[in-house]
């Protein structure tokens, strides 16, 4: 039988303009209780290379960073069964409460899904109505895992640069 998993709390501050929603973090992340913790995933990688800068091996210095560029991290997905870390194993998904974070933090402007799990599921659950005017991207998943649509980090960048006109 496959246990429920929950997600991560959300790294996130009074000014942060910019929410990345994953779908929901792999295994490796959550015993690690690390967002992105598997050291093949892209997404340091990206974030600081939209900066121009090398990612820190820090774990605590990383999210220093992001939150000093005024980045929030979250998952859409709060908790779900799955076995193992793909998002195509997820099942019986509950998904975490991105209005009610958006009310408590109203700086958000951005809400950048970090592949197409994230935003398929942020627009299952949360209608534009109830986003108010926060505008909302599909960037290229971060993941190492291959896929239809893979594109290389360089790609990738292209697109996740994006970030930076909301910050």
């Amino acid at each position: 039988m496959i246990e429920k998993i929950v997600g991560l709390p959300p790294v996130i501050t009074n000014e942060s303009e910019v929410l990345i929603l994953g779908s929901m973090p792999s295994v490796r992340s959550l015993e690690q209780h690390e967002y992105y913790g598997n050291p093949r995933n892209h997404f340091w990688n990206l974030i600081y290379g939209i900066f121009q800068e090398v990612p820190s091996d820090s774990y605590e210095e990383k999210i220093s960073f992001i939150k000093e560029k005024h980045i929030a991290l979250w998952d859409t997905i709060g908790s779900c069964y799955r076995e193992g870390s793909l998002d195509s194993n997820i099942r019986d998904e509950e998904p975490n409460d991105i209005p009610q974070l958006l009310v408590e933090f109203p700086t958000i402007k951005l809400l950048a899904c970090n592949g197409t799990k994230s935003y398929n599921t942020l627009k299952k659950y949360c209608k534009p109505e109830i986003l108010k005017g926060v505008s909302v991207i599909k960037l290229p998943s971060s993941s190492p895992v291959p896929g239809r649509f893979n594109k290389s980090l360089e790609e990738k960048m292209g697109v996740w640069k994006q970030i930076l006109q909301y910050l």
